[in-house]
């Protein structure tokens, strides 16, 4: 399951776009190869950060946003298209994103329910031998 589609891509720079970064044989038309590559290569780059071993089901909306920016720019990286600035931004603003992820600094990506806890939410105490008990407090 990808976190994004062609079609999402398609939505965020225009089909002729679209054509011009991956019709490298001049057909005129999408190569649906090379987006879908992209893409798995985002939702890899996406998974790597958030060390998520399965893929999010469902998709949370950040991470197909997030994947579509990624993927816009492997797709202009691929291509002698000149990379737009706000392209370059984006995926930067991505990247931020996904190290901030990796750090813990951001632990919701938008998922409909809470990530199940690890921690034991047990209170744990360690003190030091009672000084005064009962009995060595008897007669005072």
């Amino acid at each position: 399951m990808s976190y994004c589609t062609p079609s999402d891509i398609t939505e965020l720079i225009g089909q002729n776009t679209l054509i011009q970064l991956t019709d490298d044989a001049g057909l005129g038309e999408v190569d649906v190869v090379k987006v879908t590559k992209a893409i798995t290569n985002a939702d890899s780059t996406i998974d790597a950060y958030c060390q998520n071993p399965t893929p999010f089901d469902p998709v949370p909306d950040k991470v197909a946003e997030l994947s579509v920016d990624i993927a816009v720019y492997n797709l202009y990286s691929r291509s002698d298209l000149a990379l737009p600035e706000i392209r370059k931004e984006r995926k930067d603003a991505a990247i931020r994103f996904l190290e901030k992820v990796s750090e813990g600094k951001i632990s919701q990506l938008g998922a409909t329910t809470p990530a199940p806890s690890t921690a034991n939410d047990a209170a744990m105490s360690n003190s030091a031998e009672r000084i005064f008990t009962l009995d060595k407090m008897k007669g005072f």
